[in-house]
């Protein structure tokens, strides 16, 4: 399976600018990248090191990252949404990544649900024919993201489908459907054609795979078996050197 490296962490103590992050990515022989926010970032530069290394950037965050769970948010968000889809075929990323929000007080899940999936069905009709896609991603809401309203990977599943556009799919993170107890095979089921990217790291820690207890490797297995042929982001804080990580990741998943 394809490798992409997720430069937040990787690389971050190696490399003096975020763009050789990408050199360095590169350089140990991961056919992509990946980052969060790119309000925050030197777009040029990273578009520089793209194109001088002939590396492809997997995804990022599209922003503004506000609640979509409040209907309020949805005129600021789908606006800015256009202008990520901008940079996104400025640096040759077909897939975005949307953050659902915190799960808000004072408004059912119902209504908080409704608000979502009419906003990502909205964003399908900005993203149509832009040659990009937009992926909700559900969090695990025990360690890293207490409070946020897409915990369920089927929930996640189930809202895609309601939208019924081809352009909306979900950002599928091993680590956090693990931490949540799912079991891949049973949350996924038949819709492997709406899973557009996927994560992994271990648990406990949230590191390289391999340093916990996470069976990454039936994991994807069972993905690539489903059709899954999309890339693995190494989204993961490593606590060896970034280039060994990524080695002993392509060992443990064959």
């Amino acid at each position: 399976m394809k490798l992409s490296a997720c430069i937040e962490w990787l690389f971050a103590d190696e490399a003096e600018t975020f763009a050789d992050r990408i050199r360095l990515a590169h350089r140990h022989g991961v056919e992509a990248v990946e980052f969060w926010r790119w309000t925050n970032k030197d777009v040029g530069s990273i578009e520089w090191a793209l194109n001088e290394t002939g590396i492809e950037l997997a995804s990022f965050v599209a922003e503004p990252m506000i609640p979509l769970t409040d209907r309020a948010n949805q005129a600021a968000f789908l606006e800015g949404l256009k202008r990520t889809i901008e940079v996104a075929r400025r640096l040759g990323a077909r897939t975005l990544i949307a953050q659902a929000g915190d799960d808000l007080a004072g408004k059912t899940r119902e209504e908080q649900r409704a608000a979502l999936t009419e906003t990502l069905s909205r964003a399908g009709d900005v993203l149509a024919d832009s040659g990009v896609r937009l992926g909700v991603e559900p969090l695990n809401t025990l360690i890293d993201h207490v409070g946020y309203f897409l915990e369920s990977t089927r929930e996640g599943l189930d809202i895609v489908q309601e939208t019924g556009r081809p352009e909306i799919g979900i950002i599928y993170d091993i680590y956090h459907s693990a931490v949540m107890g799912e079991d891949t095979a049973l949350v996924i089921g038949g819709d492997i054609d709406k899973v557009f990217h996927v994560h992994i790291a271990d648990h406990p820690g949230r590191n390289e795979p391999g340093s916990g207890s996470i069976d990454l490797t039936a994991r994807a297995d069972w993905l690539a078996a489903q059709g899954y042929h999309g890339y693995l982001g190494l989204e993961y804080r490593p606590t060896q050197p970034s280039a060994q990580t990524i080695e002993q990741t392509r060992r443990l998943l064959g």
